[in-house]
């Protein structure tokens, strides 16, 4: 029966680490700190070993969530959820080794109440309620390490301890031979045992893990988001050749298969493992662990350790040794001298183990950057990856091996498996892997100096051509008046203006002698009207758009008629005559008229009403028709008797706040990266309305044809670090109000939204359909959008959005640093450390992702890597801004 719980092959962290523990035990030393620390008359603190414990669970638990559902996943959600998981795994094989000292220390200290610290930790294990009887097994390697110890005391307390781990392991035992001989059978009662086993189904053991993690969120956690299937891709490019420099082993002869054994030696596995090879006359390579080998003097010279004996004793029989670098690092994070180190450290212990080493490298958790393939072709050594995994470290049970290998050999036909030297399982599995695949007529492949065939990839399609406007040039005049000679004071319209034309030129990329501004007394009626028919009536070609900004006093007229004309203030207009003096929406609209501009927008951050108006609709072939089509629109901050809202934040209008975060990017409701008119009104009319008491207005002025005037959004290109602004506490707070009445999030369909006519009437408005764009644009979106959320302190979004971005785009180097800085912001450290490698790999010569590296590994204690990560960025970047910044960390080093 296949077995649903390979993920109990997470139990990895008990089921095979153990044997490595106890057989390369180190001696205790004074760093288990608070027991060996404790009075002799009062109970050691186990508090730290116990958090241990649970640290231990957790990423037992999360191996299981990645593996679960194996046979559901793709190629590239495997090798993503193996290599995540073999990463926790490493990860707790150093602290299982410090808890193994510890429980050490404590077995071996004098203090007569070490029996009650050790009681108190049994029975967590025993009997605590939230523990499920598969999280028990996570623990089992541990209590064997503390039986060993406790037998070295013969005292009574001692003996009956020993006896009590000894009911523990038994029943952990029989918990395993549950899973082995029937994973849906439900567990039987033993109620002699010390852990009480319960009636608990396995498939119910994942669904309550599931509900405590994710396998997305455990890969990002450690590096790794999943990109979305390429367009148009087929079964056929699955089949994927072996790559140039590297030998996968699908260039293999059909039914011929090779294995392989990482990790070694071990003193008693590897042995063993070789012996059974031998029985089926099966040849083998074994990637050796440097350091498993022995050391390097200060000179450099090889010291070799009993592991080389093991190593020795396999060429003898003729088996193959290679390299599998010096600590079992991920080689992708290194560069430089540590990656030399990692390569050629272990190349010299095997040289002095046998100098007929072979040339044959892999990489642990096949994981390499483009640097440590060069320096494997420098070295002259051949990078070897597989095609089939054992999961040996992840799957306790060899049934569950046997059955997934042989599955995977059916499947591809040929290959290297993968299998690690260090492990019982692994022992345990091979006959019956070797007894089928003999009777299948499979045969043994071993290295014989020479290369397996490697194919090119396959070219990647290209990118679609970027959307265009179709704009000429681009001109614009921006009024803003506070200092009113007869009217009012204004607090924040100047500087409106300012922010406006700041936009205009910084981000969508207006010349800024076509951009016209006008403040305070420079903005009389006269010099307005001059900007409209001299500057703008002779310059202005027939692809070109206008865009006009207005803050200030408006007023609305009644006339005798009934209906009601709108004006705007200038800074000479008088109350008593504006009728007069300040400037009427017909006029406007005449100006309007005689431009030979394609599109004009007005956008008037002041309340009036009085203005004819037609509205034109949305198309699927957007761009095309809109280029076809005369635009004239205004979009007003209100209507007749209200007042402009004038305590917006960061000293500006509530209208004009909301304006330019629409034009920021909240405005691009249909996520095309294209904000037309008809989005800015259908985005800020409802949001102004939402905080205060105006109602904005928007409509098509005499004379248009149905043309939306367009902001083409440009790409953000900051990378998140400590010098990013983020918004005010009351800009936040004023943005989530706005947010909440706002249409559709970005991407999803957008309903017609209601907004004011310029006669105070109602109407419908539908945003256009989203122009089609590349799925590296749609990247860039999303990572705009994930900026905006980080500077509204919105981490969980910024976190989705960023995701979003690398999966559409797994080489966005820019997106990968992003999403490490909003995990650098809620604290966590080594996951943001993971990401910041991540967009140095993809980016090397981007100094201020070495900047953020530093900082992630100063904050998680890691100095040395934040000295080097602080020194590259220093190299980089001399004379950047963050320079005396890094000086400073680097001097608190």
């Amino acid at each position: 029966m296949p077995f649903k719980r390979i993920a109990a092959g997470a139990l990895v962290v008990a089921l095979m680490i153990g044997g490595f523990i106890l057989t390369q035990r180190t001696p205790p030393t004074p760093s288990v700190g608070p027991i060996a620390a404790a009075s002799p008359s009062h109970r050691p603190d186990t508090s730290a070993l116990r958090a241990g414990l649970g640290e231990v669970l957790a990423s037992y638990r999360k191996i299981i969530v990645l593996l679960a559902d194996e046979t559901t996943l793709s190629r590239g959600e495997r090798e993503a959820a193996n290599q995540a998981g073999q990463a926790l795994f490493h990860d707790n094989l150093a602290r299982l080794a410090k808890l193994d000292e510890a429980l050490d220390g404590l077995a071996s200290s004098t203090n007569p109440m070490r029996f009650d610290a050790m009681g108190a930790l049994l029975d967590y294990i025993e009997s605590e309620p939230g523990l499920y009887d598969a999280d028990r097994l996570a623990f089992r390697e541990l209590l064997q390490s503390l039986q060993a110890s406790v037998a070295r005391d013969t005292t009574l307390p001692a003996i009956k301890m020993h006896k009590r781990i000894s009911e523990d392991l038994d029943a952990l035992a029989e918990i395993e031979r549950n899973y082995e001989k029937e994973i849906r059978q439900i567990f039987g009662r033993f109620d002699q045992r010390a852990i009480e086993l319960k009636r608990e189904r396995w498939d119910d053991y994942v669904a309550h893990l599931k509900k405590l993690y994710s396998r997305e969120q455990i890969l990002k956690d450690y590096g790794m988001v999943l990109p979305y299937p390429a367009p148009m891709e087929t079964s056929a490019g699955d089949a994927a050749k072996d790559e140039p420099g590297e030998i996968f082993g699908r260039g293999l002869p059909r039914k011929t298969v090779v294995f392989t054994f990482d990790d070694g030696p071990h003193r008693l596995y590897t042995d063993e493992i070789a012996a059974i090879l031998k029985q089926y006359g099966a040849p083998a390579v074994f990637f050796n662990v440097g350091r498993n080998l022995g050391r390097l003097g200060l000179d450099g010279t090889p010291k070799l350790g009993p592991g080389a004996k093991v190593s020795r004793r396999l060429m003898a029989d003729g088996y193959v040794l290679g390299n599998h670098s010096f600590t079992h690092a991920q080689l992708s994070r290194e560069s430089g001298d540590a990656l030399k180190a990692e390569i050629f450290n272990t190349d010299a212990l095997l040289k002095a183990v046998n100098p007929d080493r072979s040339s044959l490298f892999r990489f642990p958790y096949g994981a390499h950057n483009g640097e440590g393939l060069h320096m494997l072709e420098a070295a002259h050594l051949k990078s070897v990856m597989w095609n089939i995994d054992s999961l040996d470290w992840a799957d306790p049970v060899p049934a569950s091996i046997a059955e997934r290998v042989l599955r995977e050999v059916d499947r591809e036909g040929r290959g290297i498996i993968l299998f690690h030297d260090i492990h019982d399982r692994a022992v345990k599995a091979l006959p019956a892997i070797l007894d089928r695949l003999t009777a299948e007529g499979y045969r043994f492949a071993g290295w014989d100096g020479s290369a397996f065939t490697v194919a090119k990839d396959s070219a990647k399609p290209a990118a679609k051509a970027a959307v265009q406007t179709g704009y000429g040039e681009s001109w614009a005049v921006v009024v803003g008046v506070d200092d009113y000679a007869k009217w009012p004071r204004l607090q924040y319209a100047v500087r409106d203006a300012q922010a406006v034309s700041q936009d205009l030129v910084e981000k969508f990329g207006f010349k800024p002698d076509h951009v016209f501004t006008l403040k305070n007394g420079e903005a009389t009626r006269s010099a307005i009207l001059a900007l409209f028919h001299d500057k703008l009536a002779h310059g202005v070609g027939k692809n070109d758009r206008i865009f006009v900004f207005f803050a200030g006093h408006g007023a609305t007229r009644h006339l005798s008629s009934g209906r009601d004309l709108g004006y705007i203030v200038p800074a000479d207009s008088d109350p008593a005559q504006f009728a007069s003096d300040a400037i009427p929406m017909t006029e406007i609209q005449n100006i309007a008229e005689s431009f030979d501009a394609k599109h004009v927008l007005f956008v008037m951050d002041a309340c009036y009403s009085g203005l004819g108006l037609t509205r034109g609709g949305g198309s699927s072939t957007f761009l095309a028709d809109n280029a076809k089509r005369i635009g004239r629109q205004m979009l007003t901050a209100g209507g007749t008797d209200q007042l402009v809202s004038d305590g917006g934040p960061n000293g500006h209008s509530v209208f004009t706040w909301t304006f330019l975060q629409a034009l920021a990017g909240k405005g691009d409701l249909n996520g095309d990266g294209l904000i037309t008119a008809t989005e800015l009104a259908a985005y800020v009319a409802p949001a102004v309305s939402a905080v205060s008491t105006q109602t904005p207005a928007f409509g098509s002025l005499p004379g248009s044809e149905g043309g939306d005037f367009v902001f083409e959004l440009p790409a953000e290109n900051e990378f998140l670090g400590t010098q990013t602004a983020q918004l005010s506490n009351e800009a936040i707070a004023l943005n989530t109000k706005q947010d909440a009445a706002r249409t559709p999030a970005p991407g999803k369909q957008i309903p017609a939204v209601i907004v004011k006519d310029l006669q105070g009437g109602e109407q419908k408005i539908m945003p256009p359909a989203a122009v089609p764009i590349s799925r590296n644009q749609l990247a860039q979106r999303a990572n705009d959008r994930g900026l905006q959320h980080y500077k509204e302190k919105q981490y969980a979004a910024a976190e989705a959005q960023f995701t979003e971005a690398l999966k559409l785009r797994p080489n966005f180097a820019l997106a990968a640093n992003n999403l490490g800085f909003v995990y650098y912001k809620q604290e966590k450290y080594p996951e943001a450390a993971r990401w910041f490698e991540n967009a140095i790999k993809l980016d090397p010569s981007r100094a201020i992702a070495y900047r953020n590296l530093g900082d992630a590994h100063a904050k998680g204690g890691e100095a040395e890597k934040a000295k080097k990560a602080y020194q590259i960025y220093l190299e980089l970047a001399p004379n950047g801004s963050g320079a005396g910044y890094v000086k400073q960390a680097l001097e608190k080093l």
